[in-house]
């Protein structure tokens, strides 16, 4: 697949629901939620820079994207309402993300119940062992 058939034709943001929309050729809709794309960030802050090194992003339930940038004719710049704002999302790793969105969601929770950890920034997550 060519990296013109990876970009999307239209991208909207629908700010109420935190959710970005991308339509692709052929009327293909995906629709990523804010929180997704933010635990998602291919930053090396959220990557880090190795295989292992990747930093578990929790407390983003509300998470809203403030702006859309483009980068060249390669990718987007999603900056956030938290600050985070350092992960260029190319066509291809967008791509990726709709194709494998719930995988990679399912992935998440499961790293977040193995972690204790809650997608709420107000909740802390107490495990009793018993």
């Amino acid at each position: 697949m060519t990296a013109s058939a990876q970009r999307p034709l239209d991208i909207h943001l629908h700010r109420k629901s935190r959710e970005l929309e991308l339509v692709y050729p052929g009327d293909e809709r995906y629709r990523l939620s804010c929180e997704f794309l933010r635990v998602h960030s291919p930053s090396a802050e959220v990557k880090g820079h190795g295989p292992g090194q990747e930093v578990l992003q929790t407390g983003k339930i509300g998470v809203n994207i403030t702006a859309i940038k483009p980068v060249g004719h390669y990718a987007l710049q999603l900056v956030f309402d938290d600050g985070h704002d350092t992960g260029l999302y190319s066509w291809d790793y967008l791509r990726q993300l709709c194709s494998q969105q719930e995988t990679l969601w399912q992935q998440y929770l499961e790293r977040m119940t193995a972690a204790g950890a809650s997608r709420d920034p107000q909740v802390q997550v107490i495990n009793f062992q018993p």
